[in-house]
């Protein structure tokens, strides 16, 4: 016999597989300790970690542009003296600790606001080669890092001046929630700023002193190991098959303290998209750790959870065990009794009866080959009695089949449906409402910047056109929009409502009201909302530079893994952008709207970020709202960002075994259909064939000849079903020759 055909081989697989899945749920589901700190808890610092290096990155890259778009706009427009270059650019933007502009020929200061920069990192290397002017960390003499970005003002007749600002790499201005810390370090693991830690003078004990300087220790450690860790390619360094953020992060453990064991999560600077854009922060080789003490959680397991594996294997065993009887007493065992009874009738052994087996197709075949016999003995005709007896048989060989598909599914369905279901009642950690709190505060600190960047971007702009001149202006703003890919219409407005100019797409209605904010929203009652910002045009009152910001990019700002859906709603809870699809202004839940409204209450300086835990039923949701707060024109427009997540998605111990029991039981169900779905194929669909050409045979059909398709069990019968028609087909030719040989022969004398 062959050893991959017949029934032999799918009753050894699955034999096979019931064992390695019961060591399986023995091992997943059996006994075993619950670590220290949840893979959640985990997981969730990661997160933070990137967000935080990802909120760096974008103000070091825009930092960098707007210098660069300033000294160009600049350099486009009129001559300005130095100082009123440094003053416009202060005005503009509030996000350098100092600016100089330097005389190129002489090497004179020719203007300083803020802070002091030194000038003697300035040489040939930095004004000339391959990575001219390219930003330069440069450390002061009081030792701190600072950013310097340079840009070469080359206005008409006048030498050339070298604008230099001076940017602070200091952790990025997000909310890190209590007893988070969080530190910038550079490629060889120096720790650049930190931000969390409290000042050793204003604690009142000895003991907080020593907690102190044991978690600046942990960070310093901790730190240099996220520096060597994010030396590593992106690719050879993330898990295979996840996704997400480009560059290099992950987790790290730190020592235990009072009850307490410091977790950190590391991301390096990397592009949003590096295929497409080169990102200045990128390059400078940073890495952001936030680092979180959490409290260790027992390491004992569940009572009782030690056996759940163990019964759940030796039932699949048992049942396996059943199965696998079945098979064998009702397909195989009558299978291999046919083969041989063939193969002894094939080679002419005619004396005894066939065993013919009780039921099924193969009751169907051993009751032809009886008929065949008693053909071949002579001593019956065609067995018409016989065939009408043989055809009474009701239920095949697909009844076991059933049966066992029966037998297996009583563990498939009680484990994966049943064993290890959660409910409400989960406990989830503390720490992963408070990070979704906090890393929703971040997602709307960064739309705000966003919002803020945008409308900083119009005031520039602003001051170069000249409304006089429409058709500059409106060549101006073409160039303005093919820069600034955040928009996607551009056009200025009079005091009487009429559009001067404009570029993109078509503009929308503009109130000059003083009243209203110079950010807004509008557009309801459209298939999407329009977000517009505007700033005025200096010397024309009531005109105003309007810029329709594209909601796509809004929704990119807020695709964050680890916080589920995402939204931005507005002062009514309305939805204006989202990190999946959304309906224009569509409401909130009840929760959830209750939620943003409770974010608007002020408390104390202003209103606050709220998270919540909401057990509805045997769901359990973790959601957070964080209202506009801080700088800029966009803090007072009344937005939240919002963000919800099944906790079923959280690597908590609870949810773990339970999605281990599911996958118990579709491995299970998966070995039924492969086993059993083989067993069909091979063996049912061909015995039955073979069924109705026996009966035809035996019924007198000795010119259909019967070819084998499978070289196994019922191949073989095939075969020997042949020789009998062969040797049946010689009988009856033998004696249809016999009465013509008797006759005597006429005329002869």
């Amino acid at each position: 016999m062959p050893l991959l055909g017949g029934i032999r081989p799918p009753i050894a697989v699955l034999c096979l597989l019931i064992v390695a899945l019961a060591g399986l749920t023995a091992k997943v589901l059996g006994p075993g300790e619950d670590s220290v700190v949840p893979e959640a808890v985990l997981s969730s610092q990661r997160h933070f970690a990137e967000d935080g290096a990802i909120a760096l990155r974008a103000s070091i890259d825009e930092r960098v542009t707007d210098l660069e778009r300033t000294a160009a706009a600049l350099n486009a427009g009129r001559p300005e003296e130095p100082e009123r270059i440094l003053s416009d650019l202060g005005r503009t933007y509030q996000k350098w600790t100092g600016t100089t502009v330097v005389d190129l020929d002489s090497g004179k200061v020719l203007a300083a606001r803020g802070e002091r920069i030194p000038l003697a990192w300035l040489d040939k290397d930095v004004l000339t080669g391959e990575y001219a002017l390219t930003p330069r960390m440069v450390r002061l003499e009081t030792g701190d890092v600072r950013l310097m970005t340079m840009a070469v003002l080359d206005a008409k007749d006048r030498p050339q001046q070298l604008l230099i600002a001076s940017n602070s790499l200091s952790v990025p201005a997000i909310n890190l929630g209590p007893f988070r810390s969080m530190a910038v370090v550079a490629r060889d693991g120096e720790v650049l700023a930190t931000e969390g830690f409290e000042q050793s003078e204003a604690l009142n004990s000895d003991q907080e002193r020593k907690e102190l300087a044991f978690l600046q220790k942990q960070m310093s450690r901790l730190s240099d190991q996220a520096a060597q860790r994010t030396e590593e390619n992106p690719v050879s360094a993330r898990e295979p098959g996840s996704r997400g953020y480009p560059g290099v992060s992950g987790t790290l453990l730190g020592d235990d303290y009072s009850g307490r064991i410091t977790t950190a999560g590391y991301a390096s600077l990397a592009s949003s998209d590096p295929e497409e854009k080169d990102s200045v922060a990128a390059g400078l080789g940073l890495t952001v750790v936030a680092m979180l003490p959490v409290v260790q959680q027992q390491g004992a397991a569940e009572t009782g959870r030690e056996l759940y594996g163990l019964v759940a294997a030796g039932a699949l065993i048992v049942l396996g065990l059943l199965a696998a009887a079945v098979l064998w007493g009702t397909v195989q065992r009558p299978l291999l009794r046919l083969f041989l009874e063939s193969r002894r009738l094939a080679r002419g052994d005619v004396t005894r009866p066939v065993a013919v087996p009780r039921w099924g197709e193969t009751a169907r075949i051993g009751a032809a080959l009886e008929r065949l016999r008693t053909q071949l003995d002579g001593r019956g005709g065609t067995g018409g009695q016989s065939a009408a007896k043989s055809r009474k048989v009701r239920f095949g060989v697909s009844v076991p089949i059933a049966v066992t598909a029966v037998v297996l599914l009583l563990w498939c369905v009680p484990v994966g449906l049943l064993l290890n279901r959660t409910d409400g009642s989960v406990s989830v950690p503390a720490t992963i409402v408070n990070d979704q709190r906090d890393r929703t505060d971040l997602i709307a600190d960064r739309v705000r910047r966003a919002l803020n960047e945008a409308q900083a971007d119009l005031v520039s702009t602003s001051r170069l056109i000249d409304v006089e001149e429409p058709r500059a202006a409106g060549d101006l703003l073409a160039d303005a929009l093919e820069e600034h890919s955040r928009y996607q219409a551009l056009y200025v407005v009079d005091a009487g409502g009429e559009v001067v100019a404009r570029a993109g797409g078509d503009p929308h209605d503009w109130s000059g009201d003083e009243d209203l904010p110079l950010v807004r929203v509008s557009g309801k009652g459209g298939k999407k909302p329009v977000i517009q910002a505007g700033a005025p045009v200096p010397g024309h009152k009531g005109t105003v530079l309007v810029g329709e910001v594209r909601v796509e990019f809004l929704n990119s700002l807020l695709n964050r893994p680890g916080l589920g859906e995402i939204r931005v709603v507005d002062a009514d809870a309305r939805t204006v952008a989202a990190s999946d699809g959304f309906l224009a202004f569509e409401k909130l839940s009840g929760r959830l709207t209750d939620l943003v409204r409770a974010g608007h209450v002020r408390v104390g300086a202003g209103p606050v970020e709220n998270g919540l835990l909401i057990r509805d039923g045997d769901g359990v949701t973790v959601a957070a709202a964080a209202p506009f707060s801080g700088g800029g024109v966009a803090a007072d427009i009344g937005w939240s960002v919002v963000s919800s997540q099944d906790a079923g998605h959280f690597e908590i111990a609870a949810y773990e075994r339970e999605d281990r029991s599911v996958l118990a039981g579709m491995l299970g169900l998966a070995a039924i259909v492969v086993c059993l779905g083989w067993i069909h194929l091979v063996v049912v669909r061909p015995l039955r064939a073979l069924a109705t050409s026996a009966e035809k045979l035996a019924d007198g059909d000795l010119k259909t000849v019967h070819y084998p398709r499978y070289q196994d069990e019922v191949g073989a019968v095939v075969r020997s079903l042949e020789l009998l028609r062969q040797q049946l087909q010689a009988r009856r030719q033998h004696q249809a020759r016999r009465p013509a040989e008797s006759r005597p022969d006429a005329g002869g004398r």
